[in-house]
């Protein structure tokens, strides 16, 4: 695993939940997953329910998980792609997840789990030299598995992605 891997799998460490992305019926969508880090997979927890786990499963798929909201001053985010695939975890790998929501939606929370083992690995760190995270500062994006740094200046963080 490379260093770049190392460190997404470290940052995403540090978060409980992201969104999973890829198309349904030819259209894109993001949701909400919580995750756990086994190994070299990263296994996500999700709403049966809505039935994005078929979506899916078998599929490629974009993971991403940020600080964006834990008052950090510098902000991260992460990025995984690979293929998904429906799992059952075992009884040790349950409890990492911890609890569930108690609904979604309003309909009752069931669990289905899937498990992707990253194929690239993004991330991308902002660095505010004073005044924290939407000052107004200037913001430097480095991208740590990226193809480079961008630099912007303006009224507030933009998040620029930067291939694999």
């Amino acid at each position: 695993m490379s260093t770049d891997h190392l460190r997404a799998i470290e940052l995403l460490n540090r978060v409980r939940y992201g969104r999973v992305a890829t198309s349904m019926r030819a259209m894109p969508f993001v949701a909400p997953a919580r995750h756990i880090v086994l190994d070299d997979s990263v296994v996500l927890r999700m709403h049966r329910g809505m039935g994005y786990h078929r979506a899916c499963s078998g599929s490629v798929v974009a993971y991403g998980a940020d600080n964006f909201n834990t008052g950090e001053p510098d902000l991260w985010s992460v990025q995984f792609t690979g293929t998904a695939n429906v799992v059952r975890p075992t009884d040790d790998e349950l409890a990492l997840f911890g609890p569930g929501p108690h609904d979604v939606d309003g309909e009752p929370f069931d669990a289905v789990y899937m498990s992707m083992t990253p194929q690239f690995a993004t991330v991308h760190v902002l660095k505010y030299a004073t005044g924290g995270a939407g000052s107004g500062a200037s913001a430097e994006i480095d991208s740590e598995a990226g193809s480079g740094t961008s630099t912007e200046t303006g009224s507030g963080p933009r998040h620029d992605q930067h291939a694999a």
